[in-house]
């Protein structure tokens, strides 16, 4: 028998070598792996989110892989759809999304859905009117903002009388969630009879609020409450009417229950906040993307649970 070369030889080897590399490699990457992408880092509310993800993803470790990403600040409009396109571009097979803005963000989840991969919202509706003109179907994972800031502007109205006057901190111009809190907070103080004088917008922004606040104040001495649509903007509103000598004047209430908010209620210097479960709302939309994606589920929507958190809630 005529031996062969031993350039052939290992030519062999190593082809064979690299078909076994090739094929353990696939089986190690079965598992789909799902890109969570939020927006807003720098509030506490979304750390909260990241960590609930993190902590479900170990906990169901053979599963899912997961991605955890997002912005700064929800200026960062671009920069987030840039981070869905990075997550297109790497293969992932579910992206988990966090809107900054929800027309914009419309775009970007229509090139994943192209592309086969699964999108679900979570937190900030998508707008309903671009996704429809567009053809995007998304299943949205996420609480009913409007309930949730009706149910904490409902409890305000019963520390205020008729007719007593307050203000409402926006979130965001354009973005769902701001829209959908406004009009909560708004429809209670009509049903209760209240007087809005003033809705300015604070862009979710704790230093930005505090200059609102300061400058509604002084035109305003019979404010009796300021409603923010996020906790970072009672911050600012509590940093305003402290300033300005008002602490025990103005009531104030926000929304999403960060700790910073907690310890205000419980020192008096904030009335309430809403808890939208923040960690349990990137589970439930990473939950939703494994079911979708092993067939399970259809994409649908999904309402997600709102708390009222006031200072007794929190003895």
């Amino acid at each position: 028998m005529r031996h062969m070369p031993l350039f052939i030889l290992v030519f062999c080897l190593a082809v064979g070598c690299e078909k076994r590399s090739k094929s353990k490699g696939q089986g190690q990457t079965t598992r789909p792996r799902i890109a969570l992408i939020m927006k807003a880092l720098n509030n506490e509310f979304f750390r909260t989110m990241e960590n609930g993800a993190k902590a479900h993803q170990q906990s169901h470790a053979d599963q899912y892989d997961l991605i955890s990403t997002g912005i700064s600040v929800e200026t960062e409009v671009d920069k987030q759809s840039a981070l869905v396109d990075q997550m297109i571009a790497q293969g992932v097979n579910a992206i988990v999304l966090t809107p900054a803005d929800s027309k914009q963000l419309v775009i970007p989840a229509k090139r994943a859905l192209e592309k086969g991969i699964v999108v679900v919202n979570i937190d900030n509706r998508l707008d309903a009117q671009t996704s429809q003109a567009m053809k995007v179907k998304v299943p949205f994972v996420g609480p009913d903002n409007a309930k949730g800031a009706k149910m904490v502007a409902d409890y305000l109205a019963t520390k205020l009388k008729k007719g007593d006057k307050v203000a409402i901190l926006d979130g965001m111009p354009g973005t769902y969630n701001a829209e959908q809190r406004h009009k909560g907070f708004a429809e209670s103080m009509q049903e209760h009879g209240m007087q809005v004088v003033t809705s300015q917008t604070a862009e979710w922004d704790t230093a930005r609020a505090e200059k609102v606040v300061g400058a509604i104040l002084p035109g305003s001495g019979d404010l009796k409450a300021i409603l923010c649509a996020n906790d970072l903007m009672a911050e600012g509103a509590v940093a305003a009417v402290g300033a300005a000598g008002k602490g025990s004047q103005i009531l104030i209430i926000g929304f999403d229950n960060t700790t910073a908010a907690q310890a205000l209620i419980k020192a008096g210097k904030m009335l309430a906040t809403a808890d939208q479960h923040a960690d349990q709302q990137a589970a439930w939309g990473i939950e939703c993307a494994l079911q979708i994606l092993g067939k399970k589920a259809a994409p649908e929507d999904r309402e997600t649970k709102v708390d009222l958190i006031t200072a007794e809630a929190l003895k």
